[in-house]
């Protein structure tokens, strides 16, 4: 780890971030945004179609869309596996036409079967769909630039869920279910874009990685000696940690103590998540250019920072219980946790997308997604379970302490075991790839390359 570095003298132009993208890194993030549109148009009223449009109880509803996550947990890990033998784009393909059949499945879920049948599909798809969109990426875009392309898919995903929503808000009408169908049938339609690039334009990407050893495909390489890769445990435990306080307490934490401690309205609280995606979308390229070329793991570290000050200003809202103060800390929280959010995404997946060889990609993305969903699974059971125990201010403290815990893997155990490559610098005599003497799978297996290809841009 000796590797003399450097940092660019220059920050990239804003300009240059969609610029230096290759062709097919362009045409990929070109459809992000009217995909999400589609996701924006549902995410908020699942819970509202599953309950008073299909009349399951609340119990049912909580089981189901847990189930949905569980289910993107259990096909995340042999979805890895499918990646590498077929290809990204191959599975990607296949994502999207299961994801395109859940949504319709759920436009009519008229029962209990049905509704589990399409949460089922559409978790599922979304815990191979994660790994397979990185593994994709990863092979388009060259290692120098992917946390941008990173950065900049999340903030055009937020757009798009932004733009969704504000649609979904003015087309949705409890007294009338065909509009909630109308949703999830507009979701359905909303992956055909991505499908036709894959069939069509970009139908020579994302093959199979050969391997360089005796194992053509890696097939005999599994996940437990994937995990013993150098950084995999880490960064696998510093995924599940910065999951369970972050994503997880965000989607179902943050909005029970709001309501519960808080006592702020359901208006409040959509304009809390409306300040979440605004900021998102206006800072992203921002912090794109602030951070270019700074260590990742030091990046890690001050989103820990910005998540723990906005679980400090949730726990201010429960001070002014029903006010417009306790409005305020609450959007207030969803804005700074959004700043973190900046820093994080274009950050977590290039490091993992660095350490891994290329023909392996598909389980090193796989398993970081499956702890990704098995924190979303925990974190809101831990949630519902303190604050509904009157164990609001225990609450804030484990989040709080548990950013402490993202801080230290990345800063006191994660940096010691990244060469410079992988944690954002680029060494003084190559431009991409990690040096030679340190070698992401070189643990995995004898017949394992002991380096990375350079990554094809076509």
């Amino acid at each position: 780890m000796s590797t003399p570095t450097q940092r660019p003298t220059q920050r990239p132009s804003i300009s240059s971030f969609w610029h230096d993208l290759p062709r097919e890194g362009r045409l990929l993030l070109s459809v992000v945004a009217f995909e999400f549109i589609g996701t924006g148009l549902v995410l908020p009223f699942w819970v509202v179609y599953l309950h008073e449009i299909r009349h399951f109880s609340l119990d049912v509803v909580g089981l189901l869309i847990a189930g949905m996550s569980a289910a993107g947990v259990v096909t995340s890990i042999p979805g890895g596996s499918l990646i590498d033998r077929v290809g990204p784009r191959r599975a990607m393909i296949g994502v999207l036409v299961s994801s395109v059949v859940g949504e319709v499945v759920m436009a009519f879920a008229v029962n209990l079967p049905i509704a589990v049948l399409g949460m089922a599909i559409v978790g599922g798809g979304f815990g191979v769909g994660w790994p397979s969109v990185q593994a994709l990426v990863s092979s388009v875009v060259p290692s120098e630039i992917r946390a941008r392309y990173f950065g900049m898919n999340f903030s055009l995903l937020n757009l798009g869920i932004g733009i969704g929503g504000i649609l979904g808000g003015l087309i949705v009408d409890v007294e009338k279910p065909v509009t909630f169908q109308a949703m999830y049938l507009g979701n359905a339609v909303s992956y055909l874009p991505g499908l036709f690039l894959l069939l069509v334009p970009l139908r020579h990407i994302g093959r199979p990685a050969p391997s360089h050893g005796d194992h053509a495909d890696g097939a005999t390489v599994s996940y437990l000696q994937v995990l013993r890769a150098p950084a995999m445990g880490t960064l696998c435990a510093l995924m599940f940690v910065s999951a369970f306080v972050g994503y997880a307490q965000l989607n179902s934490g943050m909005p029970a103590y709001a309501r519960a401690i808080g006592q702020i309205s359901t208006r409040g609280l959509g304009l809390a998540f409306a300040a979440n995606t605004l900021v998102i979308v206006l800072l992203q390229l921002i912090v794109l250019q602030r951070i270019e070329g700074r260590r990742r793991t030091r990046v890690i570290v001050v989103m820990a920072i910005v998540w723990a000050a906005s679980w400090v200003l949730l726990g201010a809202s429960g001070l002014w219980p029903g006010s417009v103060a306790a409005t305020f800390f609450v959007a207030a929280c969803a804005s700074v946790f959004a700043l973190g959010e900046t820093l994080l995404q274009p950050t977590m997946p290039a490091i993992v997308n660095d350490l891994a060889p290329d023909h392996l990609r598909g389980r090193y993305n796989g398993l970081t997604s499956g702890c990704f969903q098995f924190a979303s699974i925990l974190g809101p059971i831990v949630a519902g379970f303190m604050i509904g125990h009157g164990l609001h201010l225990a609450y804030l403290l484990v989040l709080v302490a548990g950013c402490g815990v993202v801080a230290w893997l990345s800063v006191g155990r994660l940096e010691q075991q990244l060469d410079p490559t992988a944690n954002g610098l680029r060494s003084s005599t190559t431009e991409a790839g990690p040096p030679a003497e340190v070698a992401p799978a070189e643990q995995i297996s004898p017949t394992v390359p002991p380096s990375v290809e350079p990554v094809e841009t076509r």
